[in-house]
């Protein structure tokens, strides 16, 4: 799914303009974005969690140059969905196969 198919399909449920729900939706991705880079978590309650993890420096290889490199310490953003979210795939995953 797009941005652009989760706008109308939001729209299409709610009622609410495409124009608001899109200026909505960049605007909730942006404050998920800056809490992020400001070291903080987003936590949404039923759905899950945006965080940010740092991740340590190790040592990787450039198989096409055969030589080692140091790949630094660095932060990543991830997701994890809370369980009442993960509960409600398996149980559809289930219900198809």
């Amino acid at each position: 799914m797009t941005k652009a198919e989760l706008v109308a399909n939001i729209s299409k449920r709610t009622g609410i303009e495409r124009g608001i729900v899109l200026a909505t939706v960049e605007a909730f991705m942006d404050e998920v974005q800056n809490q992020l880079e400001a070291g903080e978590g987003v936590h949404l309650r039923g759905f899950g969690s945006f965080l940010v993890k740092h991740r340590a420096q190790k040592t990787g290889r450039l198989l096409a140059q055969n030589t080692t490199i140091i790949i630094p310490a660095h932060n990543v953003p991830t997701f994890k969905p809370a369980d009442v979210f993960v509960d409600k795939i398996k149980s559809a995953s289930q219900k198809s196969a």
